[in-house]
């Protein structure tokens, strides 16, 4: 079984309510990374440079 990965942000508001999204390419398009290193890699980059406060995950998709 073939395995991609997407990555999601994690934001909240004043008040605490979360939203979720997935983060998009140059195109608009779903950031799609065929590695989970890679994946990692960017969440960690990221997270470390999120002065908001968001939180970054890496979400496997499995292909059929």
């Amino acid at each position: 079984m073939e395995k991609s990965y997407v990555i999601k942000k994690i934001m909240a508001d004043a008040k605490g309510k979360k939203t979720h999204v997935l983060l998009t390419n140059s195109q608009s398009e779903i950031l799609e990374l065929n590695s989970l290193n890679e994946s990692e890699d960017l969440v960690n980059i990221l997270n470390q440079n999120s002065d908001s406060g968001w939180v970054y995950e890496v979400i496997e998709i499995r292909k059929l």
